[in-house]
């Protein structure tokens, strides 16, 4: 059963079965997670998952890549949504290691193209992470649009598995369509993405200012309850 958790709301399914939980072991046998695997092979996003979950300040908790444990098969994007990609990736990897898992799957809503790259933002352009091809493509489409019809929101889904059970929240970052790329930061989309209330693209932003608003930003700081809550008490 998934729960999907959606802005400033949480809920906390039931215990996921079938796999028991490699963390430490506490004081009288109380089985406590430490390590907190971010199932992710994107290497900019996954510097960026890490930074901001560093920055909080999870007492207690080590953070482990994918790298760090051994290597298993890990769940294709192949969901109809956000939610659908994250909670598959993180389930497989909780199955896999036992570990507390997150997984993040993420991409650009246009609205003039319907909604569209979407889940497919990764591959647009029909190669998986050929983030200038994509940018490229998106802009042609966009090419005759005035400016007033190119909102669009960056999207996040966040999900964490773990043997407590399953979170997924969603963290949204509206802006629109630049004409062109701006700005050497970031990966994807940045280039060419306006956040409301900015004239800098996101690429422009440091790290600082693109972890405390982006979609990304947004996801985990809703996911932050649950992941305090494997720390060791």
């Amino acid at each position: 059963m998934r729960h999907v958790v959606r802005r400033a709301t949480r809920r906390v399914g039931p215990s996921v079965s079938g796999c028991a939980a490699r963390g430490s072991v506490a004081a009288q046998g109380v089985r406590k997670l430490t390590r907190v695997l971010v199932a992710s092979r994107n290497l900019k996003k996954l510097a960026e998952l890490r930074r901001v979950l560093d920055g909080a300040g999870l007492s207690g908790l080590t953070l482990v890549s994918l790298d760090d444990v051994p290597a298993f098969d890990e769940a294709p994007e192949t969901g109809a949504t956000f939610e659908d990609n994250a909670l598959a990736k993180a389930r497989d990897a909780f199955a896999a290691t036992g570990l507390a898992s997150v997984a993040d799957d993420s991409g650009l809503e246009v609205a003039a193209l319907n909604g569209m790259p979407g889940v497919l933002s990764a591959r647009w352009s029909g190669t998986h992470g050929e983030d200038a091809a994509n940018t490229a493509l998106l802009l042609a489409q966009l090419r005759d649009v005035p400016d007033e019809r190119r909102a669009a929101a960056f999207v996040s889904a966040c999900a964490l598995v773990s043997a407590s059970g399953e979170v997924v929240v969603r963290g949204e970052w509206p802006g629109r369509i630049a004409r062109e790329p701006r700005g050497e930061g970031g990966f994807g989309y940045d280039p060419v993405f306006i956040p409301d209330g900015e004239d800098r693209t996101a690429a422009q932003l440091s790290p600082a200012e693109k972890d405390e608003v982006s979609h990304r930003g947004r996801a985990l700081a809703m996911l932050l309850p649950a992941l305090r809550g494997l720390a060791p008490t």
